[in-house]
């Protein structure tokens, strides 16, 4: 019984909120609609369970004095600064100003803190990518070398150089520019295998949820015993 009941609401919920995107008008609309409500709210749940779970594996690991205490404890300190300043809504022009005033504390935070240590994130994945783009460009066979073709292209095509290269090419010729077929590769072949892979997780959307809400996928229960 503990198992039929949740695959059972998941089944009405499921189809409603399916059907009250083709079938608009009350009471399907209605519920549609607050369904959608609580699922805002779980979320909102969902957030603060995330909250207290990262505390819990930061605080373990200072407990146990992991190598990584001194970043758990940057962790964990930075968690609850950044949450009270955000609840407590300091600062700003005036008291009681919305969270994001840019004169407040929490967006403060936000400009000084958060997006500078992005951006070296960012910065630091760049290497990353080099040296996957190294053993990937390599010309094993017919894939791998339009890969390296295209990425040869594409590089040379967004810089100075490139476009010296080529630019002076007449204007007959316009298309065998570096710039212009970095540009025709970016939005036509890119874009299609951007939608076909879009296309493909939209049909696997589909297919997982009419799984979950016909109670053909059952993870979401836990493990039989």
């Amino acid at each position: 019984m503990r198992r039929q009941v949740p695959i059972v609401i998941t089944l009405v919920v499921g189809l409603i909120i399916l059907v009250q995107w083709f079938v608009p008008r009350d009471p399907i609309g209605s519920l549609g609609a607050r369904f959608s409500q609580w699922f805002d709210i779980i979320a909102a749940f969902a957030i603060v369970l995330g909250g207290l779970n990262l505390l819990k594996l930061q605080a373990e690991k200072v407990r146990k004095r992991h190598q990584d205490t001194p970043y758990a404890l940057v962790t964990i300190i930075s968690f609850l600064i950044t949450t009270v300043v955000g609840l407590g809504k300091t600062g700003g022009a005036q008291p009681g100003n919305p969270l994001f005033d840019p004169a407040s504390h929490f967006m403060w935070i936000w400009w000084n803190i958060f997006v500078p240590c992005s951006a070296t994130m960012f910065a630091l994945l760049a290497f990353l990518v080099a040296s996957a783009s190294y053993r990937a460009f390599r010309a094993r066979n017919a894939e791998a070398t339009v890969l390296l073709v295209a990425g040869i292209l594409l590089m040379l095509g967004r810089v100075p150089l490139g476009r010296a290269l080529t630019g002076w090419l007449p204007d007959s010729l316009a298309f065998l520019r570096l710039s212009e077929l970095s540009t025709w590769i970016y939005q036509v072949p890119n874009t299609a295998g951007a939608r076909a892979i879009m296309i493909g997780i939209a049909l696997g959307v589909i297919s997982t949820s009419l799984r979950l809400i016909l109670g053909i996928e059952r993870t979401f229960l836990g493990e039989e015993k």
